[in-house]
């Protein structure tokens, strides 16, 4: 999903800077078609404080922030619950902490959630939320787990918890740098034809079983989600910030329209 954020926002910026934590990224840069635009690479883990440090003098010296698309994640078969809690919400928290002094008028930035806490989280825990609201305290891991318990430990609901950081982590950022001009989101994919996705679906049958149910008939693909990554971060959404956008289907509303039903 974030190659297909990039090639779509070929072209509608001067300078685009592919970031990843695998080396490959580099060949990527060098394979890319011709364009107007000008393409590098740039190798880094999104939990790495000095490489994130390093991202953001890059972005300075290459011109004015327009648009990020972050898309870094892991999902519940990758790793146990306290990487995923690091890369999904504390680096999503340390990547706009880097970013945010390039913030000026039209910067946009769009993080990556999921529809998994729509789907997992079905009553708000105030304690909990509170927490996952200050993903930088040096104490984070430990104060989630006293709070949510052993529940935590399961990757799967550690990754809903962890998305559910994030949506709640955008609306705060639009609010700290709308003065500045900027604009932030968090867009949450549903079920996406992607090598990521297909491997969880190995592991999880019921990821099949909600596609069967989507409205819309199908799975989604990484353009699908890139168009509205791409719609967001560019001046046609400027006057949106701080909002959650559900890109599945309409899955969502499909099970909780079931549900709504099965209470009458």
């Amino acid at each position: 999903m974030g190659l297909a954020c990039a090639q779509r926002l070929d072209g509608a910026v001067d300078a685009l800077l592919l970031v990843d934590r695998d080396e490959s990224v580099t060949a990527l840069a060098q394979r890319w078609p011709a364009s107007t635009t000008a393409v590098e690479a740039f190798v880094l883990d999104v939990t790495d404080r000095e490489g994130l440090a390093r991202l953001a003098a890059r972005v300075g010296e290459l011109g004015t922030l327009r648009a990020v698309a972050h898309a870094a994640g892991i999902s519940p078969t990758m790793a146990d619950w306290r990487r995923i809690f690091a890369v999904d919400l504390v680096g999503t928290a340390l990547l706009a902490a880097a970013l945010r002094p390039l913030t000026t008028a039209g910067t946009a930035l769009v993080c990556f959630a999921s529809m998994a806490p729509y789907l997992q989280i079905s009553e708000a825990d105030p304690a909990a939320d509170a927490v996952l609201d200050d993903p930088l305290d040096e104490n984070f891991l430990d104060r989630l787990h006293e709070t949510l318990g052993p529940l935590v430990e399961d990757t799967g609901m550690a990754y809903s918890w962890a998305k559910r950081g994030v949506q709640r982590f955008a609306r705060q950022e639009a609010v700290r740098v709308g003065p500045l001009g900027g604009r932030v989101y968090s867009l949450s994919p549903g079920i996406i034809d992607t090598p990521q996705g297909r491997q969880e679906a190995e592991t999880h049958t019921v990821m099949q079983t909600l596609v069967d149910q989507t409205p819309l008939g199908r799975i989604g693909q990484a353009e699908d989600v890139a168009d509205v990554a791409a719609f967001l971060l560019s001046d046609s959404a400027r006057f949106v910030t701080g909002v959650d956008i559900l890109v599945d289907g309409g899955i969502c509303a499909a099970l909780s329209g079931s549900a709504a039903a099965a209470t009458q």
